[in-house]
């Protein structure tokens, strides 16, 4: 038996548990900046995975899927906008989006997505994901709401507690070791968590109030057009990023992924997994990188260590006690963690432009990468048959059209 065959032992479960305490930080996060239930989140990352595992069972790929950064600011913007369950639908779509793309790859191959999402339509729809979030994270940080209309906290306690959290999730992803240069977001929470009990801000009310076995608020989708419309464009990002997400396990296992399930499976399951978790009332599922550098660092190849954490995933998010200790955290510590995290985003934006070696001197893609920053971040609204456009779903939209019809360069 190679390293990388599904073997379910018992003698994993510690492991298992140790990928999730990985991925908690981020887990959690998305769903307490967008308003959405954490222990939600936490059963739908362990349900989203076991979906995963399933559709790719001839050959299953040692990851985790759970919260995606790249919906924070459409669920945000959704759940004030038309509600949890509306926001949902929206959801949901994106994961059948997901699922067409991989059906889409079976019939003409994995060559085609590239063509009609490359890197000079893809990276600044990323960097605009991370762009249009950053007032809220600054906002957040100096003890605000996320919108800025009301002050929760006085600026110079907001301020330590924020760049607290800030400094230490730096420093240790910088330099930590081990196991513990995995778990940065997780690790800055807790010292901005620590810091702020020093200010006496934290109101541990929630957590004597809640009862230890609590069954999660589950919301179900209810079908909104206008949801559905915002939302289905910004799915472009995290479809391409999956890519490189099976590229990096397989380098790490040696095994290729991409030919074995294959990206027609991966996404498939990856589509199905972030739908199921709608259904719910969770964010879209992804693949954690966190959880794929663990593998790298313990050399724990077997997915069904996965399988494992999936499992206390879903235990956990029955527990009231965590959802009440998670809703307990200040929002000046996940201010200061989004500092960190949309500069991140948008710099993985210009990450993809630069591998891609994309050429800034030929008008055409300057035409590009202007109009979707623009068109994303600057306010620009289209409707169509009553139907708003706009943000990041109209930016991703105005690339895609401009890749197709502008005249590439000629070549001389």
């Amino acid at each position: 038996m190679k390293p990388t065959d599904y073997n379910f032992r018992v003698k994993d479960s510690i492991l298992g548990l140790q990928f999730l305490f990985v991925a908690f930080g981020s887990l959690v996060l998305v769903p307490i900046l967008t308003g959405l239930d954490a222990s939600v989140a936490l059963f739908t990352a362990g349900i989203g995975t076991l979906v995963f595992q399933f559709v790719n069972r001839g050959a299953v790929p040692p990851i985790f899927l759970a919260s995606s950064f790249a919906f924070i600011a459409p669920i945000s913007y959704g759940v004030q906008t038309w509600g949890i369950a509306a926001t949902m639908s929206g959801l949901f779509a994106a994961g059948l989006l997901y699922v067409v793309l991989s059906f889409l790859i079976r019939l003409k191959g994995d060559k085609f997505i590239h063509k009609l999402l490359p890197a000079i339509v893809v990276g600044p729809v990323i960097m605009s994901i991370g762009l249009i979030l950053s007032p809220v994270a600054v906002n957040m940080a100096i003890g605000k709401t996320g919108d800025g209309a009301i002050t929760l906290i006085p600026f110079e306690t907001a301020i330590v507690i924020s760049m607290s959290a800030l400094v230490i999730t730096v420093f240790i992803s910088l330099l930590g070791k081990g196991m513990f240069k995995l778990i940065p977001i997780l690790s800055g929470i807790i010292i901005g968590y620590l810091v702020a009990l020093f200010y006496g801000i934290v109101d541990f009310s929630p957590i004597s109030n809640a009862a230890w076995f609590a069954i999660p608020s589950f919301t179900a989708p209810e079908f909104n057009w206008e949801a559905i419309i915002f939302i289905l464009p910004i799915a472009i990002a995290p479809a391409i990023e999956h890519i490189g997400d099976m590229l990096a396990i397989s380098n790490v296992t040696k095994q290729d992924y991409l030919k074995k399930p294959g990206l027609k499976n991966t996404l498939l399951g990856d589509g199905l997994a972030t739908s199921v978790a709608a259904l719910f009332g969770g964010p879209p599922n992804t693949t954690y990188s966190e959880v794929t550098g663990a593998v790298t660092v313990t050399k724990a190849y077997n997915p069904a260590i996965m399988t494992w954490a999936a499992f206390f995933a879903i235990i956990l998010a029955f527990v009231g006690k965590i959802g009440a200790i998670l809703s307990t955290i200040p929002t000046p510590v996940m201010g200061g963690i989004m500092l960190l995290l949309f500069g991140i985003i948008a710099t993985l934006g210009i990450s993809t432009l630069i591998k891609s070696n994309t050429d800034f001197t030929c008008p055409r893609n300057m035409i590009i990468v202007s109009m979707i920053l623009v068109f994303s971040i600057g306010g620009m609204t289209f409707n169509f048959g009553g139907v708003p456009f706009s943000g990041i779903g109209l930016g991703a939209l105005i690339g895609i059209f401009l890749n197709l019809v502008l005249p590439k360069a000629s070549k001389n």
